[in-house]
């Protein structure tokens, strides 16, 4: 019966559509969309959280991860486009219209919510007039037109040469740039948490009231913030230099080697550089870049190795079904993780008494919690096999 399922899944795939990419795709808008929903945010492995600070966890490798995919899709969709005659104006112009389309779902996402527990709760004021700049979609949608763009006018070794003055660039300004703190005091070179230039950039151009972590002191900020973008697009750049020699080179197996020694690179100077610049991901620093673009061309090299050269691929199904769908995906289980949290069960949520009724009696916390996150997926699979299955793919 599944391996019916899987087999109906692989044959529906256009023939044209890289499946190692599709996979990879998946597992990466799986683990994000696992993450993302816990029964409870109190009860969570330690693979499943964020590093506290510097440092990093599986969990930390997922967004960067989905970033250079975006690269790597760039490179093979511009390919295609300029084949049927597109020129570069016309695809620059849909991607512009593309990232409007990311930044206002992005900005539906943070309005979706409404709390009916509370008779006090003002919409507008409360969600509304303190609408969350940045954030995930957001940020996607910019690194995708900037790095979309780079790859249409700039040659292989200017993407590369734009890859390093971006990292370069960034690290110079948090290192060296001054900055004035709410006290007066004038700081330059830190990377702390709430006390840093890149907090002190969303702090006085975005505001407290328009950044994920609002209360932070001395400075409030956001992780998807406007000055740790410029490394993202850098991650970016990485995926579309994946992508331009996985079109130039044929042969599989030099393309896996390759791969994992650029890798193996990327990991050894990024670790090289984290005394000095610490691995951060709410800061996006330029080791977390090498780190997270290092073990993203393995990850991919993996995939490549499994499925199109030991044929293995009957596995990959599910992940394929959520990687064609990844932006209905992410939008479909925003929704729902807002409408379990905003219909209410007596005193709490219909999450909390999922929660807390149903699966904490019989589990212990922390494995009722990421039960909830497996029931959370099952639900989502089954409505993106639904569109899979009739192919509805929402390409924004």
């Amino acid at each position: 019966m599944l391996h019916l399922h899987a087999q109906t899944i692989l044959t529906q795939l256009p023939s044209h559509r890289l499946l190692a990419l599709d996979v990879m795709r998946g597992l990466t808008i799986t683990a994000m969309i696992l993450v993302n929903n816990p029964g409870s945010w109190s009860y969570m492995y330690w693979p499943l959280k964020h590093a506290d600070w510097h440092g990093w966890t599986p969990t930390d490798l997922i967004f960067p991860f989905f970033i250079f995919i975006v690269g790597m899709s760039i490179t093979l969709s511009v390919n295609a486009m300029r084949l049927r005659g597109e020129n570069n104006v016309s695809i620059l112009r849909a991607a512009v219209i593309r990232t409007l389309k990311l930044i206002a779902l992005g900005w539906f996402l943070v309005l979706f919510y409404y709390n009916f527990n509370d008779p006090t709760f003002n919409w507008f004021d409360e969600r509304l007039m303190e609408l969350r700049v940045m954030g995930v979609l957001q940020r996607i949608g910019l690194v995708y037109m900037v790095a979309l763009a780079c790859s249409l006018y700039f040659k292989p070794k200017q993407i590369a040469a734009t890859f390093i003055l971006l990292l370069v660039t960034y690290s110079a300004l948090m290192m060296y740039m001054p900055y004035t703190l709410p006290s007066g005091e004038i700081v330059k070179g830190l990377w702390l948490h709430g006390n840093n230039l890149s907090a002190w950039i969303d702090h006085t151009l975005l505001g407290a009231s328009h950044v994920y972590y609002a209360t932070a002191q001395p400075l409030s900020f956001d992780p998807e913030g406007l000055l740790s973008t410029l490394p993202a697009i850098a991650t970016a750049l990485s995926g579309v230099l994946c992508g331009l020699y996985l079109i130039s080179e044929n042969n599989l197996q030099r393309q896996i080697n390759r791969l994992c020694g650029c890798a193996v690179a990327c990991l050894v100077v990024g670790y090289l550089l984290s005394p000095l610049i610490p691995i951060n991901k709410a800061l996006w620093t330029p080791s977390y870049v090498l780190l997270s673009t290092g073990l993203a061309m393995f990850c991919y090299a993996l995939c490549s190795y499994i499925i199109d050269i030991r044929k293995v691929k009957l596995w990959s199904a599910p992940f394929l079904v959520f990687g064609a769908n990844a932006i209905l995906f992410f939008m479909f289980a925003g929704v729902l993780a807002r409408i379990l949290i905003m219909i209410p069960i007596g005193e709490q949520s219909l999450k909390g008494f999922i929660y807390t009724q149903v699966l904490q009696p019989y589990f212990d916390n922390y494995l009722a919690s990421l039960l909830f996150s497996i029931l959370f997926l099952i639900v989502s699979y089954m409505v993106m096999y639904a569109c899979y299955k009739r192919n509805i793919f929402w390409k924004v």
